[in-house]
């Protein structure tokens, strides 16, 4: 019985450690050969020296427990480096059919206090990295599709957050990063389905390094798999990098400890028409004012506890 990814390469960025290891780990037991992409600085800040240590360490996971895998420790937020992953990847594999991106960095600070190199530097690895892999993978399927005279297999999964989705006080850089990957995705999934790649983001709660801080007084229980552990997020990567979901384009999921949500795009919630040419203010205080008075106060928030996600527990 074949494996669902069996024959297929798959690039996952940030997989050094926390939730990248576990999806280049699922991505090598459905079958795929994966390059294991991590910088390997030690700070979730994206401080001290760059280590090859984390990528190899993964990368011989995959290959002890029967699978292929080869390690890349290139800075993808840097376009020439994020070049050469996605070119490693033919080069060794022979093509490319799967893309993960999931490396970056944090650096939290109130809106009022961050600095420029606070906010650069976040939106440099998280939103110009998912950029990068993306724009040479969709390139590279491109140009199959056009020699195939027809649409190759391709798949993309990025990762957002649901500080995106909630608001996190702590961390402009960070949301903004995150919801600029949401709209990153679905402008690619909309380029590239007539090659016949697919593009899907999804917001992961899981205990990494990047978490650490978040989940400080959740502990992990003493028996059973932590409803925290990355290896929850780890299947839905793999289904949607898989044949099956073949069929599943420009979405957004909410995932973590045995539970995913499919999110849909914001709706209209309440319309309001001029009676005269253009609006007054008079005329829209007497429509809005009230209108968001009777509305109750944190309702945004109240709705996002429905699919079980907590204010508190945004940062992926």
């Amino acid at each position: 019985m074949s494996l669902p990814l069996e024959g297929l390469t798959a690039i996952v960025t940030g997989a050094g450690r926390g939730l990248g290891r576990a999806e280049a780990l699922e991505l090598g037991r459905l079958g795929a050969a994966v390059v294991v992409n991590d910088y390997g600085q030690p700070g979730r800040d994206g401080s001290g020296e760059a280590s090859a240590t984390p990528a190899e360490e993964v990368a011989a996971e995959i290959r002890t427990a029967g699978g292929r895998a080869t390690a890349h420790t290139g800075d993808v937020a840097d376009h020439e480096q994020a070049r050469e992953l996605v070119g490693s990847a033919v080069a060794e594999f022979g093509k490319l059919d799967i893309l993960v991106n999931n490396a970056g960095i944090l650096r939290d600070r109130m809106v009022f206090s961050m600095t420029e190199d606070e906010w650069d530097s976040v939106i440099r690895v998280h939103l110009k990295g998912h950029f990068n892999t993306t724009h040479f993978a969709s390139a590279h399927w491109r140009a199959r599709a056009k020699a195939a005279d027809g649409p190759v297999y391709g798949r993309i999964v990025n990762t957002s957050s649901e500080a995106f989705l909630a608001g996190s006080a702590g961390q402009p850089n960070y949301a903004a990063a995150k919801g600029g990957i949401v709209g990153l995705t679905t402008s690619t999934a909309l380029a590239l389905a007539k090659y016949g790649v697919t593009a899907n983001v999804i917001c992961p709660r899981a205990r990494t390094r990047m978490t650490e801080d978040v989940f400080a007084g959740l502990g992990q229980p003493d028996e059973g798999l932590d409803p925290l552990a990355p290896e929850h997020v780890a299947p839905l990567v793999g289904y949607l990098a898989s044949p099956a979901a073949g069929h599943v384009n420009g979405q957004l999921l909410v995932v973590h400890g045995g539970m995913v949500a499919v999110v849909e795009r914001p709706r209209v919630a309440a319309k309001f028409d001029s009676k005269q040419d253009t609006f007054s203010h008079d005329e829209l205080d007497a429509l809005l004012t009230p209108y968001y008075a009777q509305r109750p106060s944190g309702e945004t928030f109240a709705a996002m506890e429905v699919l079980g996600l907590k204010r508190e527990g945004s940062p992926r």
